[in-house]
């Protein structure tokens, strides 16, 4: 009776998951004391790995990316393109970009390419797929100062 009662719990326990040994990775238990000369994940940590930690999880890693076109344009197009245009709208991986004047804006046609690289050796890949440039913008009839009743300023030329 005695045997059966040994088989039955070397046989249980070789059924049962194995525990994992304190400070064995994947070990939930919480350690106590003093943690020793080496890294332990209850030593503080830097914000910016904790931070990126928390957008990796949440998946937030293109949205940022989105936001750094907008907030670090310069730094991403460099200082002489961005002097001359702005970013207006990221949307479905179309960036539009407006230029200060028509021969900016045709240069910058022209550079689409390389500003498409840059773009994405700073903050990913397809973030941006393709450029949409525009020139400056016109004055608006339609409201304003200027705006004049009915059909608004036209030819006079008889």
């Amino acid at each position: 009776m005695a045997r059966a009662a040994v088989e039955a719990a070397l046989a249980k326990r070789k059924a049962a998951p194995r525990r994992k040994a304190v400070g064995e990775p994947g070990d939930s238990r919480r350690r106590r004391g003093y943690t020793g000369p080496g890294p332990d994940p209850r030593d503080p940590q830097p914000f910016g790995s904790l931070l990126e930690r928390i957008m990796k999880a949440r998946g937030w890693h293109r949205p940022t990316a989105e936001a750094t076109v907008f907030g670090e344009w310069e730094r991403v197009v460099g200082a002489d393109v961005a002097a001359h245009c702005r970013p207006i709208k990221l949307e479905d991986g179309e960036l539009t970009v407006e230029a200060e004047s028509t021969a900016w804006a045709t240069q910058l046609r022209m550079l689409a390419g390389r500003l498409i690289a840059r773009i994405a050796g700073e903050v990913g890949h397809n973030v941006v797929k393709k450029l949409h440039i525009q020139g400056p913008s016109t004055p608006s009839w339609s409201r304003g100062p200027r705006r004049v009743r009915g059909r608004g300023p036209r030819d006079t030329y008889g």
